[in-house]
């Protein structure tokens, strides 16, 4: 298909001229004013746009400038059809974002020739955009796949707590997520890759993988010895997270796996571990993972004790909430409690 173009100039004559050069290769449609080419790009999206700089009611420049503010329409390359000859006016439009400039009267083979080598560029630019993000998504796919491996090991080993990892990624999500539109800690969430954080939040307990079966899966209380082992495996954890960000580099993804693995046994008032710390100087993805953590294991049954009920687990968090949780997210928490109970139901047991 023939590619279309926007010839936009307040001069009939030079819209004219462009499109009788123009219509032997292109579809051309040709409009007086940039308020014209607005009200069309609603229904047409050009390939490229060659447009005059002097137009009444709104200048190439500002219609270059509400085109770079658009999603839809900063890509569309644009080339500036012009009598302006003054280099001053050249480097401004081009930081504007214009891909040329062509100085009328333009002869016929300049402008074809021109115009031929901007949409080539644009093809190559939209072809490599699309391997990358194929390529991309490739890497996410096997990011996600080793990450959901390692998460399985880890499981296997801890017969008690099937589908832990499964459950308490989609809680985080739920808890993320409500966060967000409350605007509780948002200015910080909202920097977050999501999706990172949400799969990273599977290697949480990664360093379990390091404690001895008889204690991982004893069917009774632990003795404090037993106990004192089994909290090694938050700073296990990021001893191991450590060894892959040395070895592949320090992934955004690893850093996030990092701070849901050593801060998920923190406490808001100090008394957690492994680093016994306080408030907000606990880093804000360990004290969402906690109520996750903590609500899965209340709700969850275990040879050593009953699985309570969805109302019982609210209770003990809500009760707990500003000793073991941020009252903050205990509260959005709270407020989207039925969404986790929901969640619930929906997950294998």
């Amino acid at each position: 298909m023939q590619k279309m173009i926007f010839v936009v100039d307040d001069s009939d004559t030079n819209l004219s001229v462009a499109e009788e050069v123009l219509e032997k290769q292109y579809r051309v449609m040709t409009l007086p004013s940039a308020v014209r080419m607005f009200t069309l790009l609603e229904k047409v999206v050009p390939d490229l746009i060659l447009m005059d700089v002097n137009m009444p009611e709104m200048s190439g420049y500002e219609a270059l400038k509400q085109l770079k503010k658009s999603n839809m329409y900063a890509d569309i390359p644009v080339i500036f059809l012009t009598g302006l000859t003054d280099s001053t006016n050249e480097a401004y439009g081009i930081e504007l974002g214009a891909v040329d400039f062509i100085t009328k009267p333009f002869s016929e083979p300049v402008l074809l020739n021109r115009i031929k080598n901007h949409l080539h560029i644009d093809e190559l630019i939209h072809e490599r955009t699309s391997q990358l993000h194929e390529r991309t998504a490739q890497l996410v796919r096997l990011q996600n796949g080793i990450v959901f491996s390692l998460a399985d090991i880890v499981e296997s080993r801890d017969k008690d707590t099937g589908g832990h990892i499964d459950r308490t990624t989609v809680y985080i999500k739920i808890l993320i997520d409500a966060m967000l539109e409350r605007g509780v800690y948002a200015d910080e969430v909202s920097r977050w890759n999501l999706e990172s954080v949400v799969s990273s939040a599977r290697l949480h307990d990664i360093g379990k993988i390091s404690i001895p079966d008889f204690i991982l899966n004893k069917p009774g209380k632990l003795t404090e010895d037993e106990f004192t082992t089994m909290k090694a495996h938050a700073l296990e954890g990021v001893r191991i997270i450590d060894q892959m960000i040395y070895r592949t580099g320090d992934a955004e993804f690893l850093r996030n796996a990092k701070l849901s693995a050593a801060y998920h046994h923190e406490h808001w008032d100090g008394s957690g571990y492994p680093y016994g710390l306080k408030g907000v100087k606990i880093p804000l993805h360990g004290r969402i993972m906690t109520i996750v953590d903590v609500y899965d294991a209340i709700t969850s049954e275990r040879p050593y004790k009953r699985a309570l009920t969805d109302e019982e687990a609210v209770h003990i968090i809500m009760n707990d909430s500003d000793k073991h949780f941020d009252p903050n997210i205990a509260n959005v928490f709270y407020e989207v409690r039925g969404l986790f109970k929901a969640a619930k139901g929906r997950q294998p047991k």
